[in-house]
């Protein structure tokens, strides 16, 4: 009887064995490989919330920032609002110039805005609950505007009750005219208006248009408006003084940039702005 052969290594009878698999990669090259991939998507993701938090200089990538503001800031908000944008690339300052009690008006109405400053405390007291707390950054003295050279001999506030003088005071809803009455109420003065304006920079446009003969403004208007109007000083003891608020509103879209330009503006170079235009310092 013939004998099989086999196979070296193997014993007659014995089965074939299957083909074995291949090993599988070291598990710790895998995992490091793994860990890697993961640690560099963390960072690309880190840096691009991050790029988005810091805005960014792109037209594409701007943040416009909403500011109401009374009147009576026109000037030395713009310069703030120049100054703040250069420190913070990538911001767009918007102002909206009106009466205070006319951007209380707006915000009820639902226009878009991160931070108001009005030039009273009880306008901005009609926004309870929807601000942050609200905090006083300037004072403001009123004056008499009159003509250039003051042709007409105005003298203070009794003058303004001579019939034959055309005067004009903001309306009493707004805090310039609110301010208007309590200084005339002080000097015992009873004035009759040729017109009620809706701010005090109405009060100023007549005066210089010749259209009234004299008003009752802001020292910080007459400082805007030199070389426009002239000004009559107003005595302490019948002067008062008027206290402008600042805040960020809660619905702000920008809640860390409103905050920002709220600090701004309470900064020493900010505040240094607002003397610069008449204003005087916060109590």
């Amino acid at each position: 009887m013939a004998r099989r052969a086999t196979l070296p290594g193997r014993a007659a009878g014995e089965p074939p064995q299957a083909a074995r698999p291949a090993a599988p990669p070291p598990l710790l090259p895998r995992l490091a490989r793994t860990l890697a991939l993961a640690a560099l998507l963390a960072v690309s993701a880190s840096g691009l919330l991050g790029a988005a938090a810091c805005g960014s200089s792109s037209a594409d990538d701007v943040t416009s920032l909403h500011v109401l503001a009374a009147a009576s800031l026109n000037e030395a908000f713009t310069q703030i609002g120049a100054a703040f944008e250069d420190e913070h690339p990538g911001v767009k300052v918007v102002f909206d110039f009106a009466g205070s009690q006319d951007l209380v008006a707006q915000i009820g109405q639902g226009a878009p805005a991160d931070v108001i400053a009005t030039a009273d405390t009880s306008t901005m007291d009609k926004l309870a609950g929807k601000t942050a707390a609200p905090q006083v950054f300037a004072t403001n003295r009123l004056a008499i505007a009159v003509a250039p050279g003051n042709p007409l001999g105005v003298t203070g506030l009794a003058s303004l009750s001579d019939s034959g003088l055309k005067v004009v005071l903001a309306a009493p809803e707004v805090p310039a005219g609110k301010y208007a009455q309590q200084v005339l109420a002080r000097a015992g003065v009873t004035v009759k208006p040729v017109s009620l304006e809706e701010s005090v920079r109405g009060v100023v446009t007549k005066v210089s248009l010749g259209e009234a003969d004299a008003g009752i403004v802001y020292m910080s208007d007459l400082k805007a408006a030199a070389g426009d109007v002239g000004g009559v000083s107003i005595p302490a003891d019948q002067n008062v003084t008027a206290t402008y608020p600042i805040a960020t509103l809660d619905a702000t879209s920008s809640r860390f940039v409103s905050d920002q330009f709220v600090e701004y503006v309470l900064s020493e170079p900010g505040q240094r702005t607002l003397r610069s235009y008449g204003f005087g310092a916060a109590p």
